[in-house]
């Protein structure tokens, strides 16, 4: 079946693309030659004065490129030949006889702007789905259809380095304005005016060439320069080196100025197909099909239950995380009853939804009315009071067992028959607070990250007796929040934070031995993470870091012992961030400034410091991770590696182009994994010995995941 149909209106032909059993619009090497036969017919056909492209998807223009193909090319020059024969594609659609006007209602993403914007006129639905992008960075790639080339000359240099170095989404207004749009309609009449605007296009009443964006610094070599130097500069400073695509973004849009039309093409060809073989592509992807098949996983094996409508939850507790969770509840359209013991920590709780809904309305991502919307969603209480329909209430008190047990029971004496309790905790195991229930298969954990409205990942935690319908409902409720989840088996730590534990305790253990501050942040820095060890435990809390550390060394004994300059600096009355006295020196704002060199003399070494190399330092923390992550497959926590991968990038930063720890080790290779942690467990006994499951890949010589075909 064709993805494109088309019908005739007054000399205007309307094309819908409506890609047969799929939810999205995407270009397939099929869809490329439905569109060159549609280019032949209606260039042909001498009755048509214009076209139109509209999607018959409801939420989506064009999703860009089926990632698919992407597998098929064996080399580099597979890859430019096919950005050639995209560049072939535009060029038609932009010069041919017949002028195309994109009508946008949703998604335009990677191909599909690409595709507007060789179009002579774009028009815009002004709605909240409405979005357009060049992601291809995130995948590791460039764009590949002429986006490094057109999308420069229609809004401008700086404009357009800002979305093809970010992958940032602009919005229908937004697009307007940067004049990546020429129009912008209510969505009801989007299809009527398009092909008004098509046929005043074909009649030359409407021009097909106007004039595009441009500022003083496009339009002189010098300005240009100027604009080149600046991104690149701040390029490598974020991206300390690690993605290669970004600068091969720079250098193909620098191509498109410096040389003549064809040269930009070919360098952007050319460059498509060198980033497309690069191993930091091939991790991007993977993590893109990772989370694409995690989007279909219900959480649970086998057939199913189908999850429960939530349109309502009750949130217990008003503090950082509870706030953070009836917000992004609220943002979805969700009603939350909102409760805790006093008036004033109810009030509280509430100005703190408001101030992270007011944030969106600062960033212009909600309007005025949506966000009045949303706050008024959320109401507060001092009782139970209005929790007798909820169907899902999320615990977030105070972590200790006897409260949460009191709560629960509390809870359950008001809530209707076969709701779920789920309790948000990151240190006490999901089957020690269901014990108090009256019905265990009811109880689930759902470990939010701080802060809740900025941070991906949800691990939903399910124990022996949880019932299959209380994690398929939990699970889709999560990805309704617009959380990315995994769901793991209920042990001390759970996945994240236990892998999380000795990287944080080694980075400790180099504190212990006299490594410095900046030293082992810095390493950590260039290793990809996004923020260094030290100065994670400063954001977290040296309280939090210490009760969750002493439940891990109670739980898996030395090799999870945390480091002696932990114990001594929470000692001292040193808690962090929040108490504006930490591993770092805080301002009254909270805003974090140099290291606090008089830390060092609680520390076991003294103010007497030693060199550790970063080569030294990288090693040992993140294969202690590693490891950690390897045992957690071992023991039963994880489903499946895949999950493994996305809950390390998504919930602790794990640097996204080495896809994930178990990737790591089918990149590395078991074997070589384990001879490197045993030399370390010989330099640092008990701390670096190998899992048992990557020995014993070791020796069959398997991997975590297929070496062909698709990753996941």
């Amino acid at each position: 079946m064709s993805a494109l149909s088309v019908s005739m209106h007054d000399g205007v032909a309307v094309v819908t693309f409506d890609l047969p059993g799929e939810p999205v619009n995407k270009f397939s090497k099929a869809v490329i030659a439905d569109f060159v036969a549609v280019f032949d017919q209606l260039e042909r056909d001498t009755s048509v004065v214009g076209a139109v492209l509209i999607s018959g998807k409801p939420d989506t223009f064009i999703a860009g490129a089926d990632i698919d193909g992407f597998l098929e090319f064996t080399s580099a020059a597979d890859a430019t030949r096919e950005s050639a024969e995209g560049h072939k594609l535009m060029d038609r659609l932009e010069h041919g006889r017949v002028p195309w006007v994109a009508a946008i209602n949703g998604a335009c993403l990677g191909g599909g702007l690409e595709t507007s914007l060789a179009c002579a006129y774009r028009i815009v639905a002004d709605s909240p789905r409405t979005v357009l992008a060049l992601p291809e960075v995130q995948l590791g790639l460039i764009p590949g259809a002429g986006g490094t080339q057109r999308l420069p000359r229609t809004v401008g240099l700086q404009a357009a380095l800002d979305m093809i170095l970010t992958g940032k989404n602009v919005r229908a207004k937004k697009a307007l304005q940067s004049g990546l749009a020429d129009e912008m309609v209510h969505p009801n009449i989007l299809r009527e005016t398009a092909i008004r605007r098509a046929r005043e296009l074909g009649t030359g009443k409407l021009p097909r060439v106007r004039p595009r964006k441009s500022s003083l610094l496009d339009g002189n070599p010098l300005g240009r320069a100027v604009v080149f130097r600046q991104a690149r500069a701040m390029t490598l400073k974020k991206s300390r080196g690690h993605y290669p695509a970004l600068l091969a973004a720079l250098e193909a849009v620098a191509a498109g100025y410096h040389g003549s039309v064809a040269d930009g093409f070919a360098t952007e060809a050319r460059l498509f197909g060198e980033m497309a073989f690069t191993p930091v592509s091939r991790q991007l992807v993977f993590l893109f099909y990772a989370t694409t098949s995690l989007k279909k996983d219900t959480g649970v094996s086998g057939d199913a239950p189908p999850p429960k409508k939530v349109e309502k939850i009750g949130v217990l507790g008003t503090g950082f995380m509870g706030a953070g969770i009836a917000a992004v509840s609220a943002m979805q359209g969700v009603a939350v009853r909102f409760k805790d013991t006093q008036h004033a920590a109810v009030a509280k709780g509430l100005a703190a939804v408001r101030d992270v809904l007011n944030e969106r309305l600062k960033k212009k991502q909600v309007t005025r009315q949506q966000f009045a919307d949303q706050l008024s969603l959320v109401s507060g209480t001092v009782d139970y009071t209005g929790f007798s329909n909820v169907p899902l209430l999320i615990e977030a008190v105070f972590e200790d067992l006897a409260v949460k047990h009191a709560v629960l029971k509390e809870a359950e004496a008001v809530l209707p028959p076969g709701a779920i309790f789920a309790t948000n905790t990151s240190t006490i195991p999901i089957h020690k607070i269901a014990a108090a229930s009256r019905d265990a298969s009811r109880v689930v954990g759902m470990h939010f990250f701080s802060p809740v409205h900025k941070m991906p990942l949800l691990e939903v935690i399910v124990t022996p007796q949880t019932a299959p319908d209380v994690v398929a409902t939990t699970v889709a409720f999560g990805r309704k929040l617009g959380k990315t989840v995994i769901v793991v088996n209920d042990a001390p730590g759970f996945y994240v934070n236990r892998i999380l534990a000795p990287y944080i305790n080694e980075a400790g253990k180099l504190l212990d031995e006299g490594a410095r501050i900046e030293v082992i942040d810095t390493a950590m820095l260039d290793y990809g993470f996004p923020v260094g060890p030290v100065t994670l435990l400063d954001e977290v809390g040296l309280d939090v870091a210490g009760k969750s550390g002493a439940i891990m060394a109670a739980a898996f004994g030395g090799r999870l012992q945390p480091s002696a300059t932990l114990g001594k600096v929470l000692a001292a009355g040193r808690l962090g961030r929040k108490g504006k006295k930490g591993f770092y020196l805080y301002d009254e704002t909270g805003k974090k400034g140099g290291v606090d060199a008089s830390v060092y003399d609680v520390t076991p070494a003294g103010s007497s410091r030693i060199d550790v190399s970063a080569a030294d330092i990288q090693e040992r923390l993140s294969l202690a991770m590693v490891n950690e992550a390897v045992r957690c497959v071992e023991d039963g926590i994880l489903r499946a590696p895949r999950d493994g991968d996305i809950g390390a990038v998504f919930g602790i930063g794990f640097p996204p182009f080495r896809g994930g720890p178990l990737r790591v080790v089918d990149t590395i290779g078991a074997a070589e994994l384990v001879k490197r942690l045993e030399a370390l467990n010989a330099r640092f006994p008990g701390r670096f010995e190998p899992a048992r499951l990557l020995r014993d890949m070791a020796a069959r010589g398997t991997t975590f995941y297929p070496t062909k075909g698709k990753p996941v």
